[in-house]
């Protein structure tokens, strides 16, 4: 009986020990070096906004926060890497979820992450508008008359994009759904050359990122019909919203957040998230954020897990009903 009691005070002894270890851990956190995760090549948006926060964060939380990029398989590959990390707080994702999403709804089985349930989203770090422009020889000068003229002959008016799957083609299946027009897409390998051949008058129209297009915007070479956005953004203030042009569901970011695996301690959650409030208020980071073309922006914990699960819904849904195939 005596053994019996002193097991079992020992067993106590230890659980307790245990939960005041893990307790002391989170509370402790960071207390070492943090990997944050970029899923795609040095020198992108991506690659330049993470190294941005990592600095900040390190400076919040008294610990080096270290990027770490992880390329490959549009962006799936480093995702993947996170979502099999320890869920410590040690290992961080800033990911690109309107990719991540469109990527988990259309190749799901070649997805080594589940987009609702690998992460807990710890805040929606930005957001990318993207612009219709068209090629200052196609005669419309708003999206109402792009209609227009692709409804007076279907099938004439072509749109590029960065590849079959990207944002922007999706953008363009949305376009046609909401607006019953028929136009040709023609998927390029990558941003680059689709927006070559605009220039060149080799296709009509794109949807592209607003930082990507809008120095040529500018100078006159495109020609922009509307942002796809429900404010103007501030870097072309000229340029009418679809909300304003009478296409309020035309409404696409790119989205930027910041995640971490799926069961980390919801007190490191909040502790990141808590500089992330500050850090994303801070006029320098935005304007640092701005010069890559993205809007700063700011979630908790749960609206960010809604707003990427409202992501995900509104691609696979698109997905479906245009019965769009990965290449």
């Amino acid at each position: 009986m005596r053994c019996r009691k002193l097991l079992s005070l020992v067993a106590t002894a230890l659980a307790a020990s245990g939960a005041s270890g893990a307790a002391s851990a989170q509370t402790d956190y960071p207390n070492k070096p943090v990997r944050l995760v970029v899923p795609y090549a040095p020198g992108g948006a991506t690659d330049v906004i993470g190294r941005v926060l990592a600095k900040q964060l390190s400076d919040a939380l008294g610990q080096q926060f270290v990027v770490d990029n992880r390329a490959g398989a549009g962006g799936s590959l480093g995702a993947g890497q996170v979502a099999k990390s320890p869920a410590d707080g040690y290992t961080l994702l800033m990911g690109a979820f309107t990719s991540h999403t469109i990527n988990a709804a259309l190749t799901p089985a070649a997805t080594p992450f589940d987009i609702h349930k690998s992460f807990s989203h710890i805040s929606v770090v930005g957001t990318v508008p993207l612009v219709f422009v068209v090629n200052p020889n196609v005669q419309a000068k708003s999206v109402k008359e792009l209609v227009a003229l692709a409804k007076a002959s279907p099938g004439s008016v072509t749109f590029a994009s960065a590849g079959n799957g990207s944002p922007q083609h999706l953008s363009i299946e949305m376009f046609k759904r909401q607006t019953q027009v028929e136009v040709v897409h023609v998927p390029y390998k990558g941003s680059g050359p689709a927006l070559s051949d605009l220039l060149g008058g080799q296709v009509n129209a794109m949807i592209d990122t607003v930082p990507a297009a809008q120095s040529q915007i500018k100078a006159g070479k495109l020609r922009a019909l509307a942002t796809t956005t429900k404010e103007r953004v501030a870097s072309i203030p000229d340029i009418a919203t679809v909300v304003e042009a009478g296409f309020p569901d035309m409404q696409v970011s790119s989205m930027f957040a910041l995640s971490a695996p799926a069961g980390t301690p919801g007190a490191v959650i909040q502790k990141i998230n808590s500089a992330l409030k500050v850090i994303l208020s801070k006029q320098d980071v935005k304007d640092s954020m701005l010069a890559q073309g993205t809007i700063a922006t700011y979630s908790t914990p749960d609206e960010s897990a809604k707003i990427i699960n409202a992501e995900y819904a509104k691609w696979a849904r698109l997905i479906k009903d245009s019965d769009i195939k990965a290449e």
